[in-house]
């Protein structure tokens, strides 16, 4: 799909100095593949990391690394390009690299071209996690964003110096399929499809649930199928609200994301935000169980006893809690996901009545290579009709492309509002 997407994209990639920039040669490529044109901005310390030389064998274009390159500048080439550009993209984005955009520097070709480009603008941070949660990182890329930067991650995981922690550059799977999106809803008309005018509420991601300040229960839900619906719905031109876990992925360019880690959290938003919705998918993988007490302190091993037990209570139902809503706080179409291990269709229809869902996206997450933390995805759908239940499978293919099928079902299956009233016939009291 992203090919459909970029085919014919004029891309800006700016490097910056950090070990993160092997991965701008994988960007380069996936942004080749994909169709797009692309010319790649090196700062001077980014060539410490990557030859210039990598990056112009892999984009076909001469790689620009000065400001004060006579040749390229006797035509006010800065300029040029900077309205050559479809999208900024910089990946990686050091944290003194971010200071300097935030201050509206232009000291060097990168920044220069950042000022003088309308184009739509994403970066990708990568830094040490002691330097991405410091005070003055978190500020600015506070104010980048409030300037309409759109921020890549970062993810969280091992890094390059030994330390653990937020802070690594986002895959460039990801920072690709986020310059998707964001292309996608930048184009100059408003997007048009099915959803306009409507609100679209969906879960997504893992919960956690803290067992004391160091341990908690949670799944291997990566978030990306949640992600992916609402990138769909965003598509067909809804207003989209992700309430999600935690989760390392950047939030679809128009969505509004609220952030909550407890099941507890995510039932409170849902119940919130439900009666507002047109559509309400819980996609989330929500923890069943709590613990019972959290520990104050972290829980010690014991030399005398090779056993630990917990006690753990029932976390609230969220999906069908927003399916029994009463009235016109229960919105007109909720859909449930249901991720199983055996008799993936006879769970599902199950849940489908018993919830009192709408639709029901059934998958065995068992299945090598699909379900939790892979980009493809396999799935009953199930839905209830007035002469009986429809199924149907969706067999294996990329959870962009499952979400657009889930979306497309669920907005069939949504009333359509009556059509507004002639503005010279007044409704009647």
């Amino acid at each position: 799909m992203a090919a459909l997407m970029l085919s014919g994209k004029r891309v800006l990639l700016g490097v910056s100095a950090g070990i993160a920039a092997y991965k701008s040669a994988l960007i380069t490529r996936l942004l080749k593949q994909a169709g797009c044109e692309v010319r790649v901005v090196m700062t001077h310390g980014a060539q410490a990391f990557i030859t210039p030389m990598t990056l112009q064998a892999l984009s076909g274009e001469p790689v620009r690394t000065s400001l004060l390159d006579t040749d390229a500048e006797a035509g006010m080439g800065h300029i040029e390009l900077a309205r050559w550009a479809d999208a900024v993209l910089i990946a990686p984005a050091t944290a003194d690299l971010i200071a300097r955009l935030v201050h509206g520097f232009a000291d060097d070709l990168l920044t220069t071209l950042c000022l003088a480009s309308d184009a739509p603008k994403l970066i990708a941070p990568a830094m040490n996690q002691a330097m991405w949660r410091h005070p003055a990182t978190q500020r600015n890329v506070a104010t980048l964003s409030q300037d309409g930067w759109q921020l890549i991650g970062p993810a969280a995981g091992d890094q390059a110096c030994g330390d653990t922690g937020p802070g690594r550059m986002s895959e460039p799977d990801d920072i690709v399929a986020a310059l998707e999106a964001r292309l996608l809803s930048s184009t100059t008309a408003p997007p048009v499809g099915a959803a306009t005018g409507k609100h679209v509420v969906i879960t997504a991601g893992p919960t956690r649930e803290a067992l004391d300040p160091v341990r908690y229960l949670s799944n291997h839900s990566s978030g990306k199928m949640g992600y992916a619906l609402a990138a769909a719905a965003l598509e067909q031109g809804a207003r989209v609200t992700l309430i999600s876990g935690p989760v390392a992925l950047s939030t679809p360019f128009g969505a509004e994301r609220i952030a909550v880690e407890t099941a507890a959290e995510m039932h409170a938003a849902a119940l919130r935000l439900a009666p507002t919705a047109d559509v309400f998918i819980g996609c989330a993988a929500v923890s069943d169980y709590r613990a019972a007490e959290t520990a104050e302190h972290k829980l010690k091993k014991t030399d005398d006893d090779d056993t630990l037990t917990l006690t753990l209570v029932k976390n609230p139902d969220i999906i069908a809690e927003v399916a029994a809503l009463d009235g016109n706080r229960r919105p007109p179409i909720v859909i449930g996901f249901a991720a199983e291990t055996q008799d993936v269709e006879r769970y599902a229809e199950d849940k489908l009545a018993r919830k009192a869902l709408d639709m029901i996206v059934a998958n065995d997450v068992s299945a090598a290579g699909l379900g939790f933390g892979s980009d493809d995805n396999a799935a009953w759908l199930l839905w209830r009709t007035p002469s009986g239940n429809i199924s149907e499978h969706q067999s294996p293919q990329p959870k962009s492309q499952l979400a657009r099928t889930i979306v497309h079902h669920a907005l069939t299956l949504a009333p359509t509002p009556p059509p507004p009233l002639p503005s010279n016939i007044e409704e009647s009291s």
